[in-house]
């Protein structure tokens, strides 16, 4: 579920092209702004939250705070959340609902965060409300639809969570409400959202590029079972492996924010 098993860059966008547009769109906005491109600049400008902004109408700053990153760890840490945590929702949910998920929860988290301090001039940022959206939706899961997740995975959705929530209250510089009340959102929205929804599979998503595939050529043979079988195999190994990369972006991006 959270062991990713796709073969290429290209196989993940082609499975998961939401997630991929959303990163793609922070990387590309945090590197025009880095870059000191105008449009970069302006984004950030006219873009960046900010409740006595918000106050005076400017209400679209509920909004693209969402697309917005402080610093190289920010956007390194919450696409590398993305990347994680995002791809079996949207199997799991479907785009379109994903979608919803994912601005309904990081708009929330923003109308929080104006709504405790209408008229603060401080700046916030970042898409963390958002993630933190979809902790919530995997801890109501982990809580009350065990059959969508099994006991490892709602084991690494915990103990991620947990520590995030820790690291909220110890770093500076963090907006705390957008975290709490993100997932505080995607916890609320989640009995709606995940009505019909099923357990994440790698299968599905082998039989719709065999499907199309198949649409152009008779000839191609796909086992739907080829993945399954290989990751019975090395799913300890995998595990393992997945422990020791989620540690060290974890301390990369935590470091990261200091530089």
């Amino acid at each position: 579920m959270f062991i990713r098993n796709e073969r290429s860059v290209k196989e993940f966008i082609q499975f998961y092209p939401v997630v991929s547009i959303l990163i793609i769109i922070n990387l590309s906005i945090f590197i025009l702004y880095s870059l000191n491109f105008f449009i970069g600049i302006w984004f950030y400008h006219f873009g960046i939250g900010q409740n006595l902004a918000v106050s005076y109408g400017q209400y679209w700053r509920l909004i693209t705070p969402i697309f917005l990153h402080g610093g190289l760890g920010h956007v390194v840490f919450n696409s590398f959340s993305l990347v994680l945590f995002g791809p079996a929702l949207e199997q799991m949910l479907g785009r379109f609902k994903f979608i919803i998920a994912y601005f309904a929860t990081g708009i929330f988290a923003n109308v929080a965060t104006y709504v405790i301090d209408m008229y603060s001039s401080t700046y916030h940022l970042g898409a963390s409300g958002a993630i933190y959206g979809l902790f919530g939706i995997y801890i109501f899961m982990v809580l009350y639809r065990k059959n969508l997740i099994d006991p490892r995975n709602a084991q690494i959705v915990m103990t991620i969570f947990v520590i995030g929530l820790i690291m909220t209250f110890v770093r500076p510089n963090i907006n705390i409400a957008a975290h709490i009340f993100g997932a505080i959102g995607g916890f609320a929205i989640a009995p709606i959202i995940l009505k019909n929804a099923e357990p994440f599979s790698m299968v599905k998503n082998y039989m719709k590029m065999r499907n199309k595939t198949t649409s152009n050529s008779d000839d191609i043979q796909f086992d739907p079972n080829r993945w399954s079988k290989k990751s019975n195999i090395d799913k300890k190994k995998l595990g393992n492996i997945l422990w020791i990369v989620i540690i060290g972006l974890a301390i990369l991006g935590f470091l990261l924010r200091f530089f």
